[in-house]
């Protein structure tokens, strides 16, 4: 029987929870796979690196006890809510100023052929640029704050192990989706080297999904 194993109180209701939550559309996803599409596999793993370090960062605060530390002092919560929502609403409107600009130079052979090419994020580094949307997520913030702890028996002895068992399976699911996200980007890519129509399209449809992320967060509660 592997539920109460290591501390946890049904492992594969975890299992089950923490895929059908990494498998939902986030902007973690979306910023390693637009980052794939735009720059290859090596950035894609890049941005993927940022990913892994800022959810493991949430769930050593999550273990921490922070989700109680927001519970009682509300205010700390709508610093953060309001900090995340504004930095995705610029990433959101950064995608959107990219696209504008790869539709009206659509026809000018000497652009960049790659989607969101006038987007601030193509020329910096993703690890660092995937941290942070990893830090201000509000799907990884909620997950981690809410359902993670769930499943950590608080009379086990050594709860450390629970969480890191936890945090590595979150880690390997996360791992496993994002591989498949890069390796889809590298061909999203090829198809919009040619495409440019469809390319500002695929940037802004991002966009709009960044802009409503940041919408989410900010009235998101605990």
């Amino acid at each position: 029987m592997m539920s109460g194993v290591l501390g946890i109180t049904d492992i594969w209701t975890y299992v089950l929870g923490t895929v059908a939550i990494v498998l939902l559309p986030g902007p973690n996803s979306l910023f390693v796979l637009s980052t794939a599409a735009r720059r290859g596999v090596g950035a894609g793993y890049r941005a993927a690196g940022g990913v892994f370090v800022g959810d493991s960062v949430l769930m050593i605060l999550s273990a921490a006890g922070v989700a109680s530390l927001l519970k009682a002092y509300p205010p700390l919560f709508l610093v953060i809510k309001y900090a995340g929502a504004a930095y995705l609403g610029y990433v959101g409107l950064m995608m959107l100023r990219g696209a504008w600009r790869r539709w009206r130079d659509r026809n000018d052979p000497t652009t960049p052929r790659l989607i969101d090419a006038a987007d601030p994020a193509a020329t910096r580094d993703p690890f660092r640029r995937a941290l942070v949307v990893s830090l201000l997520n509000p799907k990884a913030i909620l997950f981690f704050i809410s359902f993670f702890i769930q499943f950590v028996d608080p009379g086990y002895a050594w709860p450390a192990l629970s969480f890191l068992l936890l945090g590595l399976i979150a880690q390997v699911t996360s791992a496993l989706y994002l591989t498949a996200l890069i390796f889809t980007g590298t061909f999203l890519a090829a198809q919009f080297r040619q495409r440019r129509r469809l390319a500002a399209g695929a940037t802004t449809g991002v966009a709009a999904l960044f802009l409503g992320f940041s919408i989410k967060l900010a009235t998101a509660s605990l």
